[in-house]
Parts: C-alpha cells; sequence; structure tokens
C-alpha cells in the first residue's frame, strides 16, 4: 500500500511539473545542462571555468525551484499559443542567462557579445565571433556546441508538438500533415491537451535525437577525431549548427572519412520521414515518394555535377593521373558543400577549394546563399525556405505552363501532390514573399547602420537561413561580426530569431484570434 502510494505522489509531482510553464521547463533543463561542461571543465583541468559553469547551474536550478514552487497549482491559459510564446522567449530571452557562464569564461569580449554568441547557437545559425578558436578553452567551445545542440532538439519536438497544430512552419502547405488541415486545427487544439502532446512528441524523439548523436561522435573519433572535436561536430550535424571547435570540419583528423560519415546524418534534415513518421499520415510511400527528400537528392546530385562539368574542358591539357585525381576531389568537395548548405549547416569540405579552382567560378558563394536559402525539410533542424515550399510552387509553375498550352486541361493530382492541399502553391507564395521582404528590410536596416550593402546581404541571409558560416564563404572576404556596431548585431540577432521561428510564427503570435484561446 505504501509502495502504490509512494507511486501516485510521484505521478502527481510529475504532473505537476509538466503543469509550469514551458519556458519554464526550458529554463530548467539549460541550467542542469550546465553541469556537462562543469564536468568536462573539472575533466580538463579548467577549474576556473568548470566553476563557472557549476556556479551558474546552480544558481538557475535554485531559480527554477523558487519560480516552479510559486507557479504550483496553475495552468496555463493560453492554449497552443502559450507554447508559442515559450519558444519565441526559448530564443530572444534564454540565450541571456546561457550567456552569463560563457562572458565570465572568456574574460576578453562584451556581453553582447556572449548575448549574439548564443542567440547564434541556439538558433542553430552557428555564425561566431571568435574567428580564432585558440581564443576559447575546450570547455567553451563544448557549450557552444551543446547550445546548438539542445536549439536542434528543440525544434525537432515543437515540429510536430506546437508548430503542426497551428499549421506553422511548413504544415500550411500540407493537406495531411497530422493534425491536419486548417478546418479541423481548432477542434484538434481544443481535443489535444498541448502538455500531453509535447511529452509524447519528447519521449518518442529525445531518445532517437540522443542516439543518433552518441553514434556519429563514435563513429567520428574511430575516424580520427578527438573526443572534443568529434562530439562538438557530431552535435552540430545533428542540430544543422555548424559549429566546430576547431574552425571547420577542413581542419578536423578525420578527413573524408568523417565527412562521408557526416553526409550521412546530414539526410536527416532533407525529410523528417527519415526519423520519424509522426507529421504524415499512412498514406505516404515513405522517402520513395516523399518530394522533400527526392528535391533534396536532385539538388545534392545535380549542382556538384553542373559545378564538375562547367571546367571539364579547360582540364584537359592536364595529365591523366593529375586530371583523375583532381576531379574526385574537386567532385567530392562540391558533394558535401552542396549538401551541407542546402540542409543549412553550414560546413566545407576541406576540397572546397578545389572544387572552386576546378568550376572556375568567381562567386561561387552565390550558389551556396541559394542553398541555404531552399534550406531542408519541413519539421527538421534545417532552416530556409523549406524543401516542401519550394516543391509546391514548382508544382504550381507546371501547371500554369501546362494550362497555357492546354487551357482547357484538368488537373489530376498524383501521389507526389497528395501532401499539399489544395491552396498549398498560393500559401507557399505568401510565405516567399514575406521571407523575401524580412530579406530586404533586414538588408537596408543593416545598410543603414554602416554595413557594406554585399555584406549586409550576406548577413541577412545567413541569419534568416540559419546558416551563420556563410559569412566566411559567401562573401569575398569573410565578415567579422565582432566588428559590427551594437545596433547592426542586435539585427543580426533578431533576423535569426526569425529565421528560426519564421515570419508566419511571428505574425501568429499578434493575432487577436490565437490570443483569446
Amino acid at each position: 500500500m505504501s509502495r502504490a502510494l509512494h507511486k501516485r505522489n510521484g505521478s502527481g509531482a510529475f504532473r505537476q511539473l509538466l503543469d509550469l510553464p514551458l519556458f519554464l521547463l526550458i529554463f530548467g533543463v539549460a541550467s542542469v545542462s550546465m553541469l556537462v561542461p562543469a564536468l568536462h571543465g573539472g575533466a580538463s583541468r579548467n577549474l576556473e571555468t568548470a566553476r563557472l559553469f557549476f556556479y551558474c547551474g546552480l544558481l538557475g536550478i535554485t531559480l527554477f525551484a523558487f519560480v516552479a514552487i510559486a507557479q504550483a497549482g496553475r495552468r496555463s491559459r493560453y492554449g497552443a499559443l502559450g507554447s508559442l510564446m515559450s519558444l519565441f522567449a526559448t530564443f530572444v530571452f534564454l540565450p541571456a542567462f546561457l550567456a552569463i557562464p560563457f562572458y565570465e569564461g572568456v574574460k576578453t569580449t562584451s556581453f553582447l557579445n556572449a548575448y549574439v554568441e548564443m542567440v547564434s547557437a541556439i538558433t542553430t545559425t552557428g555564425a561566431t565571433l571568435f574567428d580564432d578558436p585558440s581564443r576559447l578553452n575546450g570547455t567553451l567551445h563544448l557549450w557552444r556546441a551543446q547550445v546548438g545542440w539542445m536549439g536542434g532538439a528543440i525544434m525537432w519536438i515543437a515540429a510536430s508538438a506546437i508548430l503542426a497544430p497551428l499549421n506553422l512552419g511548413g504544415f500550411e502547405v500540407t493537406a495531411q500533415a497530422e493534425p491536419g488541415q486548417r478546418e479541423a486545427m481548432s477542434s484538434l487544439i481544443d481535443r489535444a491537451d498541448p502538455r500531453e502532446r509535447l511529452l509524447r512528441v519528447a519521449t518518442t524523439l529525445v531518445p532517437i535525437y540522443i542516439g543518433l548523436t552518441l553514434l556519429l561522435w563514435i563513429l567520428l573519433m574511430i575516424s580520427g577525431d578527438s573526443s572534443l572535436v568529434g562530439l562538438s561536430h557530431a552535435m552540430s550535424v545533428m542540430a544543422t549548427s555548424g559549429i566546430s571547435p576547431v574552425g571547420g570540419v577542413e581542419y578536423s583528423r578525420s578527413g573524408i572519412t568523417g565527412e562521408a560519415l557526416m553526409l550521412l546524418f546530414m539526410f536527416f534534415a532533407l525529410s523528417r520521414l527519415t526519423f520519424s513518421s509522426d507529421t504524415v499520415t499512412a498514406t505516404q510511400g515513405g522517402l520513395r515518394t516523399d518530394p522533400e527528400f527526392r528535391l533534396g537528392i536532385v539538388l545534392v546530385l545535380g549542382v556538384p555535377l553542373v559545378l564538375f562539368a562547367r571546367h571539364w574542358l579547360g582540364a584537359l591539357d592536364v595529365s591523366a593521373e593529375s586530371q583523375l585525381q583532381q576531379a574526385a576531389h574537386a567532385l567530392w568537395g562540391s558533394v558535401f558543400t552542396v549538401m551541407s548548405f542546402l540542409t543549412t549547416t553550414g560546413f566545407a569540405s576541406s576540397d572546397w577549394a578545389q572544387t572552386q579552382a576546378w568550376s572556375g567560378l568567381e562567386t561561387p558563394g552565390l550558389i551556396l546563399m541559394g542553398l541555404a536559402l531552399i534550406g531542408g525539410g519541413v519539421a527538421t533542424t534545417a532552416g530556409g525556405v523549406k524543401l516542401l515550399r519550394v516543391f509546391a510552387l514548382y508544382l504550381n509553375g507546371l501547371r500554369e505552363m501546362e494550362r497555357l498550352v492546354h487551357p482547357s486541361s484538368v488537373s489530376s493530382a498524383g501521389v507526389e501532390s497528395r501532401r499539399l492541399q489544395r491552396n498549398g502553391a498560393f500559401i507557399a507564395w505568401i510565405f516567399f514573399m514575406l521571407f523575401a521582404l524580412t530579406l530586404a528590410l533586414v538588408t537596408v536596416t543593416l545598410a543603414l547602420l554602416g554595413v557594406s550593402f554585399e555584406d549586409a546581404l550576406v548577413l541577412s541571409i545567413a541569419g534568416l537561413s540559419t546558416t551563420g558560416p556563410l559569412i566566411s564563404f559567401a562573401a569575398d572576404t569573410p565578415i567579422e561580426l565582432v566588428q559590427l556596431g551594437p545596433y547592426a548585431k542586435a539585427v543580426f540577432c533578431a533576423a535569426m530569431v526569425l529565421g528560426r521561428l519564421e515570419t508566419l510564427a511571428i505574425i501568429a503570435l499578434l493575432t487577436p484570434d490565437l490570443w483569446r484561446a
């Protein structure tokens, strides 16, 4: 009897914990996560940094406990809006707390720089103000990668538990995504408890996310990377954050083997069907008929072939052995880099320089920016416009050309169109226009703040597509974020948050109907 009573009390305590605001729960998890770099700092003899993370984590856990006690017995009355507000607060306000141990650990930077670094990490952008990796110790590098990894996990969970019920994040163009169509949205939100939905999605996806990260970490260490570099790159690939403690994968010891392993795990950012079927119906035919995965494969194979074939005739006067070797390196460098920037990870292959020389293009950064703007799959950690929206616009273009030839023709929706609702292309076009207007607004604002137009455009695309490494590869000379003024850094932070949450989600927060939910 006492055992049953203890179990019931434990279940009640867990239920009260779930009733807490989502942002408070995320804050508590972030506080506990600070113990990981604290342990790493102690093991690597970075004792001062370890103490900073331990004390800050202890302070966060104490604050969490006090606020949780004060909030006990209260339930949020905002429904689905409350979860979306918590997600917004996670990307805007939580980095201020995450930046405290980072700021104290670096010592030679401002708190604003530390805040920008944490916003970049948690939004999985991966743009860094510390171009010299030796300026940070291993514990601080681990914290950057860990924050990015946690931000990726938040988006994995939020896509199914928060954005899908509100028809946001790419689900607005789908016809059969669970919980489904727009007309059934209100009834489904009323029936499904947001807390229960969050718990169900988290318990399903978090073990997969952790397991894939650990698997890639082990494989990278077997390939020659050190423990810290392998773990950081594994977390960065799964979160598509592009954060590296050595300045990029081209400086790692795993070489092409490590790049091949990372390429395989980047496929999880092309389509959610690669790791979960919680947002599609059983009528889907898997990856074989998934439009996002197929379009992603076309881009990953097509763009490198164009880069490879463009300068082929000009290389015929080289010796055959040298030509074949250069061709192989150029082809691999383009495949890996195209895949990386399409998934908004932002890692460049060690053979990317060979690819640039082979193709003879003077502005390869335009290709990388275009790939980052397209982005990965809906409900993945990738940013950008998303492959499903691009596919919807592509089908609409085909249909319009068909009507030009046969004005009285009737469209037949095949397997490829089953995932799109009737006006999906129209909604995708609205999002694309909002994205373009936001891009123009951010670019003009940065230019008004003293940033050159080219750098402002690169910064805008890097922020809105959450592909931070673009600032190093897309411009003629790498952009130094630390040289920007405080207002320009604030605009860049806003662009990263907009790119992570998307403009439609921000607009949804201002909708009066949702505030009455």
